[in-house]
């Protein structure tokens, strides 16, 4: 046996036993961490790296305008509305990051860089914007009963006015759902100043996952019949947690805002662990892998390799995310990259 045979074997061994033993842990029921995003631990602030580096400082400093929001809210909300994308327009006619329509930008919009433009395409105005709307907003429904944030989050969808006839969040399919899109997404953003809870579907993603260990890679792979069961790295981890009833959107640089970021001493088996050629920049993730523990994870690296065990410990990590339903759900699908 080489050299290299043998050191292959032995990540496997160690991966394939550290694997066994969270199977352990989790059926004792040793996951009992409560995850803690908010609160009397301290103010919200960003998790590294999950704002591209250009609106960083925007969103810290904008995202505490007022009580009603903060940093990782504002983020879930411009995500949400364009991906960050400055020049984005809906067919709405909704504009810029922020995603204005013009009556309300002529309205709401502010000079938030004080350059005496008020810019709907620049963020540096738009961001600013988007904040003192929602707290405009929030001062509308300061007296209606419920949660702040829920009623102003409402108000951004349906109308501060539906919200105060209804004394909170109205009945309203679509303004309930945004409520929840947000309020999920906004997980995704913040820096955990807590314990994250563990993942309850881990090890059976992670056991799919081992299943397909061997099958060689395929640019685009999903692992349809068609494409001979191959998978590329996103597809993989798609599948992965797909056996366990967890969308994820198809490509990496939208499954990274599945859920809360644990830091790097804080990784479970079963967090997704993501690779970026910008470590200050979410959108430039190239690469996604399954964590088992023990510094490896199970990934479909590239063309000519086959799904393996690899160390994660490499110059390009930028962080991991701890896949959570309600996470996956609130994210969008569309994207180019894989």
């Amino acid at each position: 046996m080489s050299s290299a045979v043998r050191k292959t074997w032995l990540a496997v061994t160690v991966a394939g036993g550290l694997f066994f033993a969270f199977l352990a842990l989790l059926l004792v029921g040793t996951f009992s961490a409560a995850a803690s995003l908010t609160g009397a631990n301290g103010p919200v602030t960003l998790a590294k790296g999950a704002v591209p580096a250009a609106y960083s400082n925007l969103v810290q400093q904008w995202g505490s305008l007022c009580s009603a929001i903060n940093p990782a809210l504002l983020a879930a909300q411009l995500y949400q509305e364009s991906g960050w994308n400055p020049k984005a327009q809906s067919g709405a006619d909704a504009q810029g990051i922020a995603q204005f329509i013009p009556g309300t930008w002529a309205t709401h919009g502010i000079d938030g860089n004080g350059d005496g433009v008020r810019d709907v395409w620049d963020p540096a105005d738009a961001i600013p914007s988007a904040a003192s709307y929602d707290c405009e907003l929030a001062r509308y429904v300061k007296d209606v009963p419920g949660d702040l944030t829920a009623n102003m989050l409402a108000s951004y969808n349906a109308g501060s006015y539906r919200v105060i006839q209804a004394g909170g969040v109205p009945d309203i399919a679509e303004t309930k759902n945004y409520v929840k899109i947000i309020t999920s997404l906004e997980k995704s953003f913040a820096a955990p100043v807590g314990t994250v809870a563990a993942s309850q579907q881990a090890a059976a993603a992670i056991y799919y996952a081992q299943n397909k260990l061997g099958t060689p890679y395929l640019w685009g792979g999903t692992g349809t019949t068609a494409q001979g069961g191959r998978f590329d790295c996103s597809g993989l981890s798609q599948a992965a947690y797909a056996s366990v009833g967890i969308a994820l959107p198809r490509v990496a640089n939208d499954q990274w805002n599945a859920g809360p970021h644990p830091a790097r001493n804080a990784l479970l088996p079963g967090d997704l662990v993501f690779f970026a050629t910008d470590l200050n920049d979410p959108r430039t993730i190239h690469h996604v892998g399954i964590y088992v523990g023990g510094g490896y994870m199970i990934n479909a690296p590239h063309t000519g390799a086959v799904i393996r065990f690899d160390k994660i410990d490499t110059a390009d990590y930028i962080g991991a995310t701890r896949v959570t339903k309600d996470g996956a759900a609130a994210l969008p699908t569309a994207n180019t990259n894989y």
